[in-house]
């Protein structure tokens, strides 16, 4: 059945894909100085005659000399640009289908003085689709503004957000977010904490890689989100401040400041944002267990005390060859959840209420974290490249929740007992790591090889006390300590190159993976009547080697075609391994599993890319050990949430993507499909995992440029019913949004006027059934606001020819793109 499947689907995929086209026309030509030598690198730009739209870019190689397969038959005219010379123009060119046209050499003449600082104020497309990766820029989208950065992952092409803030990117969980090429070490409600404290005014970039090279670290079954935060990279000295304002059920506010001053030498540059906010949102939950019922109806408010996220560094350029640098940046955040509202117990052969339990409570949480960044850039002429970093980070989590449970008589509403609960959970994080990546030229192609070792230390301190009025008594019982430590050794190898019509990737990642867990604490010896010390450990040690492969066939650039290979990994966290129990109420709590296996992915793709913009991609994956949160019972009426394996999963998923531009008009549309199907069994009867789907979702951006300075914008997105964390059947989810931007003061200053969710659409529910309990819930927050904001450019925006300058330039794109830091060789 499923070998039917694939043939299906991958008919399909090329009967879409094979598009009857003309035989494309191509355009040639050179790019000289005055004196006749070849320029490299010199920007050519292709231009449809009878509008000015720009139709394709190209660069010259190292000879002077560029090709530009054109998109149809029509008259064109080309520009050619070099930092520090005279723009040249060509003259009308008439292209017919099948024919080559060469241009004659166009000489540039050296810019006078005064024009050898260009203002730059170019813009980027509001999304990018490339070969291995689709770039959501967010600073030039304007639907962004006051927005999170949850928010906007939950908005960005293909990737999901559950009711439990988890990441999900084609169906597939095992997602590992990275921050500026750097893999965080948080994961589940911790990473979904911070990602809520990153404001879009500080992010650049989303980056949705599905196939990462052997360069990049192995885990990650899905693939990696890289959020890549602002950086300017003008000369001189300039910055910018931003202020935000949302108001949905409550305000919101944010603001910051970006200073940077770079010359030929040294860069240095920093900012600081700071958001407050008040945030409302609903759950409810019925569950039907045993002769029980459980009608849960909570009010949830947020309150952003402040948070404050901070970058800092300095590039010093030795010379043409060298650069050493260094980066700190952090986050301290102050938070207080509330939350409030009734869960009826009702004895379900009489459907009476029996009791009312209202479980109220507030929890403070203070998250901070700052890391570290040590860096070095070695490069030379004939593509020679070194790259080393030693990186830092420390994140402190400290928790204190305020529990009480008051039970009511259902039907006289008299009080009946309660049981109050405080919980103090500091959490201590370091990472420790060095790496390094070597790059250089080899048999025509480009080999790289490299390595890290990195080490996670995390140690949680789990207090648990018995309140009674102004008293509180430390629970032994209930209370633990859970430390756990991770190493891993990492090295690889990747070579590419091209031939004539096709070019091939290839790359070998081995991992070593050491962990050891220590849960300890107290516990009740019943034959001798004392506290004895526990002691469980959890300790592992193996090896993985991880391929990856591509193989892109251009002969026909207007129709290329790809073929993928790569085999991932997802480790457990800490907080699914800690064995003991975590308390939501008296009838709900978290367990750990020590048991718990890493889950493998196998992923074999086929792309397909039509004249540079229709871009389509089949994917199946099989998932061995898929990660599962189960709702299992206990006691009779008392539920409990824990990590297991599931056996498999199977997906196969197709994408689509297509933009769109003409004149004032441009458009973005990305379609995401697939089909998914889990099976476990636990024990047989009602503890078995036997489901599939097929799940559509759909991203689409309208963007109007209406003169004077103004821009419109709409998008929206539309997630079908799917199952999430692989037993709750979720159903459909969709919203959309809408924005105008005015440009003011000569193009230095920004208004953003947006309106979020403008239906009101936006909840999720859904029912999972396991183990003879079955439950049905839904939520939602405020995801109807107003958002408005302003962002202001100050000082010099001028980038100035300077062969240094370019050098700085191509050397923080090097190190950016290749993640420097806690990513990279060990990536």
């Amino acid at each position: 059945m499923k070998q039917k499947l694939l043939f299906s689907l991958a008919l399909l995929f090329s009967l879409a894909s094979n598009v009857n086209a003309q035989s494309p026309a191509k355009i040639t030509g050179e790019v000289q100085d005055p004196g006749g030598k070849p320029i490299k690198a010199a920007t050519i730009l292709l231009y449809r005659s009878k509008d000015s739209s720009l139709a394709k870019t190209e660069v010259t190689d190292s000879k002077g000399i560029y090709t530009i397969p054109t998109i149809k038959a029509g008259n064109y005219f080309i520009k050619t640009n070099v930092v520090g010379m005279q723009a040249a123009y060509s003259g009308t060119l008439a292209v017919k289908d099948g024919e080559t046209i060469t241009v004659p050499a166009i000489s540039l003449k050296p810019a006078d003085k005064n024009l050898q600082a260009v203002t730059v104020t170019s813009k980027k497309p509001m999304v990018e689709v490339k070969a291995d990766k689709t770039i959501l820029n967010v600073e030039g989208t304007i639907n962004a503004v006051g927005n999170d950065g949850l928010e906007l992952l939950r908005k960005s092409p293909g990737v999901m957000v559950d009711k439990d803030d988890n990441l999900s990117l084609a169906g597939k969980n095992g997602v590992r977010v990275y921050i500026d090429g750097k893999p965080s070490p948080l994961q589940g409600s911790d990473l979904a904490s911070y990602l809520k404290s990153l404001q879009s005014a500080q992010i650049e970039s989303i980056e949705i890689i599905t196939n990462p090279s052997a360069k990049y670290e192995a885990a990650g079954n899905a693939g990696i989100i890289n959020i890549r935060l602002k950086k300017n990279m003008t000369i001189g000295t300039n910055g910018s401040v931003n202020a935000g304002y949302n108001i949905g059920t409550y305000a919101k506010y944010n603001g910051g400041l970006a200073l940077n001053y770079r010359n030929t030498r040294l860069n240095v540059f920093g900012n600081y944002n700071y958001s407050q906010s008040l945030n409302e949102n609903s759950f409810v939950m019925y569950r039907v267990q045993a002769d029980s019922i459980f009608d849960q109806n909570n009010h949830i408010i947020n309150k952003n005390k402040g948070s404050h996220n901070f970058k800092a560094g300095m590039d010093y350029f030795i010379n043409n060859k060298s650069t050493v640098g260094v980066v700190v940046n952090g986050n301290v955040a102050n938070n207080l959840t509330e939350t409030g509202g009734p869960l009826n117990i009702i004895y379900e052969p009489t459907n009476k209420i029996s009791r009312v339990l209202f479980a109220t409570g507030d929890n403070r949480n203070e998250r901070n974290n700052v890391n570290f960044n040590l860096n070095y850039r070695y490069a030379v002429q004939g593509g020679k490249e070194l790259n080393l970093d030693a990186d830092y980070g420390y994140f402190h989590i400290h928790g204190n929740q305020f529990q009480p449970n008051d039970y009511y008589d259902g039907t006289t509403g008299a009080k009946l007992y309660s049981n109050v609960y405080r919980m103090i959970s500091p959490t201590n994080i370091q990472i420790y790591s060095i790496k390094g990546d070597y790059e250089q030229n080899f048999k025509k192609g480009r080999l790289g090889f490299g390595g890290k070792v990195g080490i996670v230390n995390t140690d949680n301190n789990f207090k648990r006390y018995d309140v009674y009025g102004a008293t509180e008594v430390y629970d032994k019982d209930r209370s633990n300590r859970f430390e756990y430590n991770e190493n891993i050794n990492a090295a690889y190898v990747n070579y590419n190159r091209g031939f004539k019509g096709f070019m091939i990737q290839a790359g070998l990642r081995l991992e070593n993976t050491n962990s050891h867990g220590i849960s300890t604490g107290l516990r009740y010896n019943t034959v001798s009547g004392n506290y004895e010390t526990y002691d469980s450990s959890i300790r592992r040690n193996y090896v993985d080697i991880f391929p990856s492969a591509a193989i892109t066939f251009n002969k026909n650039p207007m129709s290329q075609w790809g073929i993928t290979y790569s085999r991932r990994i997802d480790r457990p966290a800490y907080q699914d391994l800690n064995p003991f129990e975590f308390k939501l109420n008296d009838y709900t709590f978290m367990k750990g599993n020590t048991q718990l296996r890493p889950q493998y992915t196998n992923s074999y793709g086929i792309t397909h890319t039509y004249k540079y913009k229709l871009n389509t991609r089949l994917n199946y994956s099989h998932v061995k050990d898929i990660f599962t949160q189960l709702p299992d019972t206990t006691d009779k009426s008392k539920s409990f949430l824990t990590k297991k394996n599931l056996a498999t999963q199977d997906i196969i998923s197709l994408n689509i993507s297509y933009p769109f531009q003409y004149k004032w008009y441009s458009f973005f549309t990305n379609i995401n499909s697939y089909y998914s199907k889990y099976h476990a069994d636990f024990g047989g009867a009602t503890r078995t995992v036997n489901l599939d789907v097929f799940a559509v979702s759909f991203y689409m951006q309208n963007s109007f440029k209406l003169g004077n300075g103004f821009t419109a914008e709409l998008s929206g997105f539309y997630n079908s019913p799917t199952i999430w964390q692989g037993t709750f059947e979720s159903k459909a989810m969709y919203s959309i949004d809408g924005g105008l931007q005015k440009t003011l003061f000569k193009g230095m200053g920004t208004i953003k006027a947006a309106v979020s969710d403008i239906f009101h659409t936006m909840r999720w529910s859904g029912s999972s059934t396991f183990a003879g309990q079955t439950s049905t819930a839904s939520g939602r927050w405020e995801s109807r606001q107003f958002k408005l904001s302003f962002n202001m450019r100050f000082g010099n925006t001028q980038v100035k020819a300077s062969r240094q300058r370019k050098s700085s330039i191509e050397e923080e794109n090097k190190r950016t793109e290749s993640g420097g830091g806690m990513g990279g060789g060990g990536r």
